[in-house]
């Protein structure tokens, strides 16, 4: 298993929200960002991209926003490979501030090129391999919980 792959970023004024804190969007953002150092590592960079057409794909996503996060903070973004088929990626990625975890996403992403979704080439799925951890963390494959039933629950009156 090869060292797991960090990305580090700092907060920048105009990704400051209303109540002064990182807004939803740029959570997603460095996420994104993330994502790409992976592919950059994994033997998907830019050359790759270029030359075969072929990219990751989210398919979906689950944010969990843990703590807030001011201007100006200094990003650190752990990613681990939580496990592949021929397509398709699982990811996790831990989002971190002086040490303490803020922020977490859970992707699927699907290897997909001009034709559509596409096998990872032999040398890229041995690079994902190298960097799958086992185990899961504990929110791994949770989803947004019911709230109400199915039922439009209003506040009485």
């Amino acid at each position: 298993m090869s060292a797991p792959p960090v990305h580090h970023d700092v907060v920048r004024p105009e990704w400051i929200d209303y109540n002064g804190h990182l807004s939803e969007p740029y959570y997603v953002l460095v996420f994104g960002d993330a994502t790409t150092a992976l592919m950059d590592r994994t033997r998907m960079d830019a050359g790759y991209r270029a030359a075969t057409g072929r990219s990751l794909y989210t398919v979906e996503a689950h944010v969990r926003y843990l703590r807030e996060i001011g201007p100006d903070a200094a990003l650190e973004v752990r990613t681990r490979v939580l496990g592949r088929d021929a397509k398709r990626l699982r990811l996790w990625h831990e989002l971190y501030v002086d040490g303490r975890l803020r922020a977490t996403e859970e992707l699927m992403c699907l290897h997909v090129g001009p034709d559509g979704a596409e096998p990872f080439p032999d040398d890229v799925a041995a690079a994902l391999d190298a960097l799958h951890v086992p185990g899961e963390p504990e929110h791994a494959g949770r989803s947004i919980a019911a709230v109400g039933r199915g039922e439009v629950r209003r506040p009485s009156t």
